[in-house]
């Protein structure tokens, strides 16, 4: 299992399929099937039975994931870009975008 390049809480912008251009913050990455939710992004219809939460049940609207590999990494200034890994001077590994050179949370 590798690490991937997207965290939980990262701007990501879609650069493929039929979202491309979206752009959204992670809500949770799964590293097992290499897939990403994206807030408002791939958006699904759920038909729910009532429940306490939603007494007259119906349908909901939520994310469905997508692959991690139709996602890029936007910096603080909305432009995507790939993102690398480098050490710090403590020898900790921090990501920093390819194309700007600034260091990503």
């Amino acid at each position: 299992m590798s690490k991937m390049f997207v965290k939980k809480g990262d701007n990501v912008v879609v650069i493929a399929g039929t979202q491309k251009g979206k752009k959204g913050t992670v809500l949770s990455v799964d590293v097992e099937k290499n897939r990403v939710i994206v807030d408002g992004v791939n958006l699904m219809s759920k038909h729910t039975k009532p429940n306490t939460e939603n007494p007259k049940g119906g349908i909901i609207k939520k994310e469905a994931s997508i692959h991690a590999s139709n996602v890029m990494v936007c910096d603080k200034d909305g432009k995507a870009g790939r993102i690398g890994r480098k050490k710090d001077e403590q020898g900790k590994s921090i990501r920093y975008s390819k194309k700007s050179g600034e260091v990503i949370k």
